[in-house]
């Protein structure tokens, strides 16, 4: 199973949310590319990264900074966070993005999947859905989409999408476990490619998630609890900081409460 490390950017700044909520952000580094180089440095083989401004505004507003988190490394780099038109997709994978989510955009405006597939591969083009209690919620999790999860993820399916990233919202930010029942439930109806997210805090959660692999659970997004220390390999990569290029920063990091 894939571990892809989150980082999502709010106000030029690597953060993390607690159930999405804005109220509750968490300053782990003032420079996010250098939180991409810690993970890659870590052995990550793909980035999940979230531009959490352009969530809330449709606006790029963190573009310039994930462009040069994209140059910079020589994995994969999955983008979400606002995306809603053609224009914002050509720019991301334009600079070598090699997947684009949609997130509130499949739900608002689901012609703007057709039209992106026609253009793109499925394997560029994933579909994100973040529920809460079976129900998606968009623009920035603040409102529902009046749809069961697995019900948007089949007329997802019949557009041609192949790739779901599934977020239990209740779990997310929480260190309180993967929500392993709804995705589980979830993978059974919708039947595609999905990639976990939301609660991951443990090997034993990891453990989980590879039970449900045959229902096509390949890949698992990670964000607060690789912050916070909570695999124990960490306490060895950390054990040779010296060697990531990027100390003082890192110290910093460590002092606000990444893997402190």
């Amino acid at each position: 199973m894939l571990i892809i490390p989150a980082i999502d950017i709010k106000d030029g700044k690597c953060v993390r949310l607690t159930r999405g909520d804005f109220s509750q952000k968490k300053i782990y580094l003032d420079n996010p590319c250098d939180m991409a180089v810690i993970w890659r440095k870590q052995n990550a083989k793909m980035l999940h990264v979230v531009d959490l401004d352009a969530a809330l505004t449709g606006e790029m507003v963190n573009f310039d900074k994930i462009s040069e988190i994209v140059s910079m490394l020589d994995i994969p780099i999955q983008v979400g966070g606002g995306i809603r038109s053609v224009e914002a997709v050509a720019r991301y994978l334009d600079i070598g993005v090699s997947r684009v989510v949609i997130g509130s955009a499949a739900v608002t405006n689901p012609g703007l999947i057709s039209e992106l597939l026609k253009k793109y591969s499925p394997s560029q083009i994933v579909v994100g859905i973040d529920a809460e209690n079976g129900v998606p919620k968009i623009k920035g999790w603040t409102e529902s989409s009046g749809m069961k999860d697995f019900e948007l993820a089949l007329e997802m399916k019949k557009l041609g999408v192949e790739r779901v990233i599934y977020t239990d919202i209740t779990r997310d930010g929480m260190l309180q476990g993967v929500g392993y029942e709804t995705t589980r439930a979830f993978a059974e109806k919708a039947g595609m490619k999905v990639t976990a997210s939301g609660g991951a805090s443990s090997s034993e959660d990891l453990h989980k998630l590879r039970q449900l692999e045959r229902l096509g659970v390949d890949s698992v997004i990670i964000g607060k609890a690789l912050y916070e220390c909570n695999f124990p390999c960490q306490e060895l990569w950390y054990a040779y900081e010296n060697g990531l290029g990027i100390d003082g920063e890192f110290s910093t990091a460590r002092k606000k409460g990444c893997c402190s």
